[in-house]
């Protein structure tokens, strides 16, 4: 939390971070991710809902229509009550945030800023002082990916012998595959949840010059705790996503 002036009584915030979700997995087992950060005490961490995973427009009249009508208007009454409306009810608590994280799987790798741009407008249709406290994030590709990082909590459940991956495991095409060749009987509900429960996400993000996107995520997280970047997750001089960071200057 924020350093308070030894004269001044400390004043501690104690946040709520409210997740909406794309996959199954995530709906059972996503606030595990953020264990290291809720040991703090300081927060926090539930899945609000789940909601269908927009990808991007590929209909040329559609994207006019976009360009036409703007933002808000182009908006279907559909993704206002799935997305918008639970995130705009958890807001108007005090000391909240929302988190829409998004699997970007592989098909829409390319055009990640066009997905982003959609969750994004949906969020923006939020009042204007709720805006900053709903961010868009994507776990790349699947959350699979960062089990393959920490290779020992994989093998601690499924018995294999996997090594860490040695490059950069968000860029691994499908690591749920990756891991079925080695496990055919892998349950990604199941067994995920236990994986997930032996992450160590500082290890993940130990490398400075990978996960991008995961540290994006946990920086975003960091700064709405009040915290001053360190070296834990790397967060000082580690990557970040292009598309995702903005958000984190969006922050007040």
């Amino acid at each position: 939390m924020k350093s308070q002036d030894n004269n001044e009584p400390q004043q501690y915030r104690y946040l709520k971070f409210g997740l909406l979700v794309t996959g199954e997995t995530e709906e059972l087992h996503l606030p595990k991710l953020f264990r290291a950060l809720m040991e703090s005490g300081y927060c926090t961490f539930k899945v609000l809902s789940r909601i269908p995973q927009l990808g991007r427009i590929t209909s040329e009249k559609r994207k006019s229509k976009l360009t036409v009508t703007g933002t808000n208007k182009a908006i279907s009454t559909k993704h206002i009550e799935q997305i918008a409306l639970p995130a705009r009810k958890h807001l108007n608590e005090a000391n909240t945030y929302v988190i829409l994280v998004d699997d970007l799987e592989y098909h829409n790798h390319e055009q990640p800023q066009e997905v982003f741009d959609r969750y994004r407008e949906i969020l923006d249709s939020l009042p204007p002082e709720q805006r900053h406290r709903a961010s868009v994030h994507f776990l790349v590709n699947m959350l699979e990916a960062y089990y393959l990082a920490h290779a020992e909590a994989v093998n601690l459940v499924l018995g294999t012998s996997f090594a860490d991956y040695p490059g950069d495991v968000e860029t691994i095409r499908n690591p749920y595959s990756e891991i079925k060749k080695e496990y055919s009987d892998f349950d990604k509900k199941e067994h995920g949840g236990k994986i997930i429960e032996n992450l160590n996400v500082e290890y993940v993000l130990s490398r400075p010059d990978t996960c991008a996107s995961l540290r994006t995520l946990f920086k975003w997280c960091s700064k709405c705790l009040g915290e001053s970047p360190t070296d834990k997750y790397q967060l000082v001089n580690g990557i970040l996503n292009d598309i995702t960071k903005p958000q984190i200057e969006d922050i007040p």
